[in-house]
């Protein structure tokens, strides 16, 4: 349905105005009853839409009803009789009203009511007069006439509502390209940090290995020789190994995130390696206290994966909402949400997995960094381990992304391609 846009002064009330001012002044002037309805008909049309908005079911067919209801008393209070009264083309607007408020077959019944409203005044016509052929034809003409106008309203709203349709059809097109385009956009960006930032973190990596060896191969002599001679050099010497030992671990880090991947793909139930991603979790936190919630489809279609790979990636996702619960101080539920459902994107079948949790969440204004390497809001870590699982989902010519999410928390959907995809 339409509704026309109500200003606080519409032009459209201010002809109205001038419409029933002109009505006012042509004959029967001190007809009182036909003053009184004339102020009605435009008091009405000034609250029409208060009553629409107050009933939107009925009221579009209260206000026709009523405007049939005006038109007939006006008529009978402006003519001898009322059939013979020049008013007679104020019926045209309930007519009308009815042609822009509904389609075409409730636009032809109302119109056909107010053809029997306007008919009803023959009964009391034919009482003392005959109506004669001329007269019938007079008055199938005007009745025809209403219909016409109904029909040719009526189209023209029908086809604007087309065209408005149409109009917002594209217009959400547009909207929903448009953000595919950004995102496109957001993820080349991201790629193009990613294999720089790569290259420079295997060049360092690899300067940086060789010297750690050095270093932890003399530590470790160091030790060996001055353990009974002298303890506390030799526990320092240990020292040094066991930092050794946690910067060749980062150092293997940064590797990982640079060196190119080598996938093993093969066709993959992700419901198995999501499962597993979790039992892996669940025997590093036994003491949680964590509630999950699987929403799994049946009938998954089959990924093309690398399976350690990918549960690499869920074993992040799902480890980070351990952790994110853990340190949240509300002391509220926490429960861990995993979703997983076909899905489609840019033309291509696969599976869309949600991992969602009820922690704090991740602040807007860091939305936009979580997946850049280096970056974390942890006290401990280096910030790769995003990274990483973007890096391994893109090679998997997939997509992941940080849901807008009402509830508290963080919603993580990854989309895998089904192992049809395979190019």
């Amino acid at each position: 349905m339409l509704d026309r846009k109500r200003t606080t002064v519409d032009w459209i009330d201010v002809v109205w105005l001038l419409f029933i001012i002109g009505l006012a002044f042509l004959p029967p002037i001190n007809e009182i009853h036909k003053q009184l309805i004339l102020v009605t008909i435009g008091v009405f049309q000034f609250f029409e839409g208060r009553l629409i908005a107050g009933l939107p079911k009925r009221g579009r067919a209260y206000s026709v009803l009523i405007k049939i209801m005006l038109a007939t008393l006006l008529l009978d209070h402006t003519g001898e009789m009322g059939i013979n009264s020049s008013y007679y083309p104020i019926y045209y607007l309930p007519v009308v009203t009815a042609a822009i408020y509904f389609g075409p077959a409730a636009t032809l019944f109302w119109t056909a009511l107010t053809s029997l409203a306007y008919c009803s005044f023959l009964y009391p016509a034919l009482q003392d007069y005959e109506l004669t052929a001329e007269g019938s034809y007079q008055l199938a003409i005007r009745i025809l006439f209403f219909f016409l106008a109904a029909m040719l309203v009526n189209r023209f709203v029908v086809e604007n509502r087309r065209q408005v349709a149409r109009y917002q059809a594209l217009s959400q097109t547009l909207e929903e390209t448009n953000r595919q385009l950004q995102r496109a956009e957001a993820e080349a960006r991201r790629s193009e940090r990613l294999a720089a930032l790569g290259q420079l973190s295997a060049g360092l990596a690899h300067e940086i290995r060789n010297p750690l060896g050095v270093i932890k191969g003399s530590a470790e002599i160091l030790a060996q020789k001055l353990k009974d001679s002298q303890p506390l050099s030799s526990e320092l010497a240990g020292y040094i190994s066991s930092e050794v030992n946690r910067l060749n671990a980062l150092v293997a880090r940064f590797l990982d995130f640079a060196r190119p991947s080598n996938l093993d793909l093969r066709a993959q139930q992700i419901s198995e390696i999501v499962d597993r991603a979790l039992e892996s979790v669940q025997s590093q936190s036994p003491n949680a206290n964590v509630r999950i919630e699987r929403h799994y489809a049946p009938a998954l279609p089959e990924i093309l994966a690398d399976e350690q790979m990918c549960e690499r990636v869920f074993v992040n996702l799902i480890q980070n909402a351990y952790q994110s619960m853990e340190a949240a101080a509300d002391g509220g539920e926490r429960v861990l949400r995993l979703s997983i459902a076909p899905e489609s994107s840019n033309g291509r079948e696969g599976v869309g997995i949600t991992v969602e949790d009820t922690g704090p969440g991740v602040p807007l204004d860091l939305r936009e960094q979580i997946f850049n390497p280096f970056f974390t809001s942890k006290k401990e870590g280096v910030g790769l381990g995003l990274a990483i699982v973007a890096k391994i989902v893109d090679d998997h010519r997939g997509w992941i992304r940080l849901e807008d999410n009402s509830a508290p928390g963080a919603r993580f959907r990854v989309f895998l391609p089904a192992s049809q995809e395979k190019s």
